[in-house]
């Protein structure tokens, strides 16, 4: 506040010894209120060149910087937008100064210093262009100071326009990238499950072959010392692993099916922000468990030990309705980082435990008088975050400094308080003994 006040206070100042006049003012004022007035950047290039035109009967020129840093004159109070080679000044360049060119005055447009790298081209020194003002015969200091600061105002305007046109530009080009995601990648998606089911059916028909052929042989070679047990050996192993393949294949198949669809939802980018589709899960079946299969060869290659003793309350209890997908998601990061960080400790009865332990507990009025919470613990042990990370870790980008030589881009827990905020819940992280624990809560569905 007391920063915003003075420079309020300097505008004021600033305003004071420029002493304008009265109608070098309500043109200042016209600007302004067509610059918001007006969405268009054509009709913005408009107002900048017919303002000095209606209150000075002075004729101007816009030039704007190209790509390729020379300058394009974009409108003219004379000719409008439609403007051909004939009509630019030859003599009108860029200049970080004010200058007069034949029987012209120009002047820098400078754009806004946070927003000039955004910009299609480089704005050397800001300039993002050249206003020329013409005739400037009997030009007073007063009028030449006047129209370079018109001439900022135009490069602010202008900069914040093609900026904003740029990210309109963006968000359509996203929705329709998502369109084509939802119909090349996500619908066509939708026919691996025929090919599971079919595959699913011949390794059935493979097993009642095999049974088929060891009860035939069984009869026709009794009493052949010849039988062939090792090849039906061989064919029921075989069997079994092409089950295995199948269902680590179908597995991995249901999470990405379930992650593309979430988070490629056309609703998320039409409004901008995460959109729901609540319905009741069973966590453990739905959504523990095959995020926690996804993670578990990791785990025991990493020696952590998946300890579930800190179940709570049972399935039945559990008042929620969730995205299952979003929430899935959560459940992914948490296990994602235990690979990751989950370190070894010396516990209180000396023994050396490398552990990961997830549960969850009924908080009451959590979410204010008679409104529970169902509080979701992942726990790894390790050493306690310093408070100074602690108090950061759910900021997007922020990587601890137990992140070092482990790869991620700080997005997941980011990622994570971002969803359980848009359920309504709240993320949170707690050293307890022997470890830490992250955590979220949900309030119930009866709140």
């Amino acid at each position: 506040m007391d920063l915003v006040r003075r420079r309020v206070q300097e505008k004021r100042g600033d305003y004071a010894r420029y002493n304008f006049s009265e109608i070098q003012s309500n043109a200042l004022k016209t600007f302004f209120d067509l610059a918001q007035e007006y969405d268009t950047l054509q009709n913005l290039y408009r107002v900048c060149v017919i303002v000095p035109k209606e209150y000075f009967n002075l004729e101007s020129r816009l030039y704007l910087v190209s790509p390729v840093n020379n300058l394009r004159l974009v409108c003219s109070s004379a000719k409008d937008l439609y403007l051909e080679e004939s009509d630019t000044n030859a003599a009108v360049r860029i200049e970080n100064q004010a200058y007069l060119a034949d029987e012209s005055y120009v002047f820098p447009i400078k754009g806004n210093r946070l927003l000039t790298e955004r910009l299609p081209f480089y704005a050397k020194d800001q300039i993002i262009g050249m206003l020329e003002i013409y005739p400037a015969r009997g030009f007073a200091d007063q009028d030449k100071f006047f129209f370079q600061k018109y001439a900022n105002r135009i490069g602010y305007n202008i900069n914040a326009k093609i900026v904003w046109q740029q990210n309109i530009d963006h968000i359509r080009f996203i929705n329709s990238l998502v369109a084509d995601i939802e119909h090349n990648v996500i619908t066509p998606n939708i026919y691996y499950q025929v090919f599971f089911k079919n595959l699913q059916k011949k390794i059935a028909q493979c097993q009642v072959l095999e049974n088929k052929l060891r009860e035939t042989l069984s009869r026709v070679l009794v009493e052949n010392r010849d039988y062939p047990d090792g090849i039906l050996d061989q064919l029921d192993e075989l069997t079994n692993k092409m089950k295995q393949d199948y269902e680590q294949v179908y597995q991995h198949y249901r999470n990405t099916s379930l992650f593309l669809e979430t988070l490629f939802r056309r609703g998320h980018f039409e409004r901008g922000q995460w959109t729901l589709r609540k319905s009741h899960i069973n966590f453990n079946r739905d959504i523990i468990t095959p995020q926690l299969e996804r993670y578990q060869k990791q785990l025991k290659d990493r020696g952590v030990v998946i300890d579930n003793r800190m179940g709570g309350i049972p399935e039945e209890d559990i008042e929620l309705t969730v995205d299952a997908g979003l929430i899935a998601q959560v459940y992914a990061n948490l296990f994602s980082n235990a690979v990751k960080y989950t370190q070894g400790v010396i516990a209180a009865d000396g023994r050396r435990v490398k552990r990961l332990a997830f549960g969850r507990e009924r908080i009451g009025d959590c979410f204010g008088q008679g409104k529970c919470g169902i509080k979701f613990n992942v726990f790894t042990t390790g050493p306690h975050l310093a408070p100074e990370e602690a108090a950061r870790i759910f900021d997007e980008g922020y990587r601890g400094a137990n992140a070092t030589g482990q790869s991620g881009t700080g997005h997941g827990l980011h990622f994570i308080k971002s969803v359980i905020e848009v359920h309504g819940g709240v993320v949170g992280y707690e050293p307890v003994s022997e470890g830490n624990n992250f955590y979220f809560i949900l309030p119930c569905s009866n709140n």
